[in-house]
């Protein structure tokens, strides 16, 4: 089952909880901190993997998760980091937050690796606290927690040369006679419902992957049928072949055809259009496919080479491989986002002009504090440790928060939240 769309949660692992400890030697008198740090969490990382043509192994993960990081130990040993969570790839295929929209990463060569979800760092133990000042700490940090988040993952096929056309024109036919793939051929349409790819060697030694990619119909572009299923297949590829059933046999005119294919490739969002094409007038052994072709000839208005062929027979069919491996030679490679369309590109580029926090009141009078950093902070607080609460209160008075939320009109004894939790306000 080919599957090329898939929506799943990942969650990265947390960080280990650093501990507090002590060293009590014997003849050693006040041995100090000893806590050890928490080991990293896992990290969910993608993999691209040659032997995978399908997203269908992540079709039934809702979730995907990693292990969390262990905790610290005593006489100040780390906790034991938690083993990446690698999640294997087939080439082509696209990561996408569901939140922002933007691509988190988009995979294309065997062996590339992604980090998609970050593991949480280890918490610091207090043996990591101890200063001249501060000999003795009694609190810890909990470990980070690990990044969360929805992604829609999707495939588009990697071929240099991409069959397109409406159903039934032979496009199956072609990539069968000459590449050893062998898709469904029958007397229907969309006997081809996903894309099928095949390795063409050129008489004079040259070879390219060809797709065979399903029907596209009228209307394709706007979403009609399966238009962006089938439409998103031809991003990636270098060289368009558009075949037109030269014969007519359906009713349909050639130029016509040729027009409306066209103009859905020009109205997708990756304006195909501009992709080098060549025409091939397949189905030349049938009655009027000659005239048609005269006909096709004095009507088309392009600058494009037509190649008048017959996959059953096998008519032209070297002429044509030698006119598309030629076209495929000096054809350039297209990129498919810009720079602002990547995640963490547009992370990077907000990050200075990004507040470090929020204030806002909600209608229950209560003041709301929000923002990553203080999130962070506070989720890796221990709140039953009272050293650890002061210095939680030390670090946003650092950042500013208190004298904000003074600016806010935050007097003695108001409640101030942050998460579920609700702190009662001394000036």
């Amino acid at each position: 089952m080919f599957i090329d769309e898939v929506t799943i949660k990942v969650k990265a692992g947390n960080g280990g909880d650093g501990i507090v400890a002590w060293r009590r030697e014997y003849k050693v008198d006040k041995g100090g901190s000893f806590g050890g740090n928490g080991g990293h969490g896992g990290s969910i990382i993608f993999k691209v993997d040659s032997g995978l043509s399908t997203l269908l192994d992540l079709r039934y993960q809702k979730h995907i998760k990693a292990k969390h990081g262990e905790k610290g130990k005593t006489k100040n040993q780390h906790g034991k980091n938690a083993q990446d969570k690698v999640v294997k790839v087939p080439q082509g295929t696209t990561v996408y937050d569901v939140e922002t929209g933007l691509i988190i990463a988009d995979l294309v060569e065997i062996g590339q690796e992604a980090v998609i979800a970050k593991g949480g760092r280890g918490g610091r133990g207090n043996a990591s606290f101890t200063t001249s000042k501060v000999v003795a700490p009694d609190f810890c940090e909990l470990g980070e927690p690990g990044e969360e988040r929805e992604i829609k993952i999707i495939l588009k096929v990697l071929a240099d040369v991409g069959l397109v056309g409406f159903p039934s024109v032979g496009k199956s036919t072609i990539i069968s006679s000459v590449s050893a793939a062998r898709p469904k051929i029958a007397s229907y349409h969309f006997t081809t419902l996903a894309p099928n790819l095949g390795v063409v060697s050129v008489p004079d030694g040259r070879s390219f992957v060809m797709a065979d990619l399903p029907g596209i119909i009228e209307g394709a572009s706007s979403g009609a049928g399966l238009g962006f299923q089938f439409l998103k297949h031809i991003e990636r590829t270098r060289v368009i072949v558009h075949v037109v059933d030269m014969s007519g046999s359906e009713g349909r005119e050639p130029i016509d055809d040729y027009h409306k294919i066209n103009r859905e490739l020009k109205n997708y969002k990756m304006n195909l259009i501009k992709r080098p094409q060549i025409i091939v007038a397949n189905k030349m052994d049938l009655p009027n496919a000659k005239e048609n072709l005269v006909k096709f000839k004095k009507e088309l208005q392009d600058d494009i080479e037509v190649v008048a062929i017959s996959a059953v027979t096998r008519k032209n069919l070297n002429e044509m491989l030698y006119k598309v491996a030629d076209l495929l030679e000096n054809a350039s490679y297209f990129p498919l986002y810009e720079e602002d369309e990547f995640l963490e590109n547009k992370i990077y580029e907000l990050e200075e002009d990004k507040p470090k926090f929020e204030i806002h009141q909600d209608p229950d009078g209560v003041y709301v504090v929000t923002g990553e950093i203080i999130e962070r902070m506070f989720k890796m607080t221990n709140f039953q440790q009272h050293e650890s609460v002061r210095r939680f209160s030390r670090m946003l008075r650092k950042y500013g928060v208190d004298h904000a939320l003074r600016e806010k009109g935050v007097k003695d004894g108001d409640i101030v939240r942050i998460f579920e939790y609700e702190f009662e306000f001394l000036d």
